[in-house]
């Protein structure tokens, strides 16, 4: 029953509050923890085998009465669902040790969770307007998550990310709302099947720029990123793991390929422009990551440019494109979550997040360092590591397409990435150990054993990258180009 991804991590939210006033640690770590993986080991194993037969389309169903609600799974979805699973469980470790200094755990694992529920329900959408709903879901758990520390920063940040995302939601709504009066359906199919009859190619362009710019604004993509740099970087550090690695690419990226493959149909127009606004959030945003200081606003800036390699391989619109994109997206997951969990347990050891003010830190912290490290080469696309491969496939998808000058930006641009992830490692983890950080100790061990299990995922998903392509990737390709 599909339904579970949504419905158990809602449940556990509910009772967490209640746990949380018998035991404030304990009991919280355990339940929300267990929830993760519950999750996790469902999508590893039977929604995989429920998948083998095809495509599994389910009514929503309340005290016995059907809702109209459907949710589909197919392997663009489950793939989807593996990464949220993996990384949430990541997060949801890291967090045991990590939060205990915030207090209210349990009030903490109960918005995680909401949040997961909210991007599982948006993959396992099959309307319009239950994409809005989920989309809401997630959003307004991740604003509190991103204030959660009550701090003049978080604050500040999470308002600024609210305000922004209010305008994302409206032009969302607004273009269910156009589509919707044209067609008369909200189902992906049912609004595909008017738009063919109607061939209102000017409305539906219309509908086309709000969904652009809604879910741009999500994506995080140039020039709708100015929330992202204050976001990321003040929430707390699994949150800012989860919003990179995850939500961004849910709310924004995913929701993209899925309405515009899928709903609208991705004309030459629109694959120009994809390809192009990829491109710009590529370069734009890695120069901005390399004028960066802050340790968190740095990774903040790259999550921009990373997601724009997303992007710009769904936009070239051939299969090896699409296949390159959708791996690029579960590399950056897995590595940014990464980034962002190891940056956590170096501001909570040293009390800063300004890299001039670090230095040597390999020599205290070499879990922290080592982990690190196998993100940003990742990221930065050094073989053997998954980002290289993932960038390879786009770059020779971009050559077949006759895309040759985007080819050369992508290139060049992850050698830029590489130079700021060398810059960061000098200034944190390399050089002379100064005297202040002396007393510095390596993170709790489920700190480290979250980023650690991370950095395995990394190096396995680099090593063994012919299976993980034709086991996950290849077949949420091949879904997203067929539909339900």
């Amino acid at each position: 029953m599909i339904f579970l991804y949504i419905g158990l991590p809602l449940a556990v939210s509910a009772v967490l509050p209640l746990v949380g006033k018998a035991s404030k640690r304990v009991l919280p770590d355990i339940l929300a923890n267990a929830a993760l993986a519950g999750l996790l080991v469902y999508a590893a194993t039977g929604a995989r085998a429920l998948l083998a037969q095809g495509p599994i389309v389910q009514q929503v169903r309340w005290l016995g009465e059907a809702v109209n609600i459907r949710i589909a799974l197919d392997g663009f979805s489950l793939f989807m669902l593996m990464a949220i699973q993996l990384v949430s469980l990541c997060v949801g470790l890291y967090s045991i040790n990590y939060m205990e200094h915030y207090g209210a755990k349990a009030n903490y694992y109960a918005l995680l969770l909401v949040m997961v529920a909210g991007m599982n329900g948006l993959v396992l959408s099959q309307d319009l307007f239950s994409v809005y709903i989920f989309l809401e879901v997630a959003a307004v758990a991740s604003y509190a998550l991103v204030a959660y520390g009550l701090g003049a920063e978080e604050l500040e940040a999470s308002f600024k990310y609210l305000m922004l995302s209010v305008v994302a939601s409206a032009a969302v709504l607004t273009a269910i709302a156009i589509l919707y009066g044209m067609t008369g359906a909200l189902g992906f199919d049912g609004v595909a099947a008017g738009l063919r009859l109607l061939e209102a190619n000017t409305v539906t362009g219309i509908a086309a720029a709000l969904f652009l710019m809604g879910f741009g604004l999500k994506a995080a993509l140039i020039p709708f990123h100015a929330w992202l740099p204050d976001a990321h970087p003040s929430a707390p550090a699994p949150i800012s793991a989860i919003l990179s690695g995850l939500l961004i690419k849910v709310s924004g990226v995913y929701a993209i390929a899925r309405i515009f493959y899928h709903v609208l149909g991705l004309t030459p127009a629109l694959s120009q422009i994809l390809m192009w606004l990829g491109a710009v959030s590529i370069v734009v945003a890695a120069f901005l990551a390399l004028g960066q200081s802050d340790m968190k606003r740095m990774l903040a800036y790259s999550s921009i440019s990373q997601v724009g390699y997303v992007v710009l391989g769904i936009g070239i619109g051939t299969p090896l494109g699409v296949a390159g994109g959708l791996f690029h997206l579960l590399n950056h997951a897995l590595a940014k979550g990464l980034l962002f969990l190891t940056s956590g347990s170096v501001q909570q050891a040293t009390g800063t997040r300004n890299l001039d003010e670090m230095g040597g830190l390999a020599k205290r912290m070499p879990w922290t360092a080592g982990t690190n490290l196998i993100g940003a080469l990742s990221i930065s696309g050094v073989p053997p590591l998954g980002g290289f491969w993932s960038k390879l496939i786009i770059i020779i998808a971009l050559i077949q397409s006759g895309e040759a000058a985007l080819a050369v930006i992508a290139v060049l641009a992850s050698v830029l990435t590489l130079w700021y992830y060398l810059i960061m490692q000098r200034k944190a983890f390399f050089g002379k150990l100064a005297e202040r950080w002396v007393k510095v100790k390596e993170a709790p061990f489920w700190m480290t054993a979250a980023s650690v299990l991370l950095a395995l995922l990394v190096i396995g998903v680099g090593l063994w990258f012919a299976t993980v392509f034709s086991t996950w990737i290849q077949p949420a390709a091949d879904s997203l180009a067929k539909g339900f």
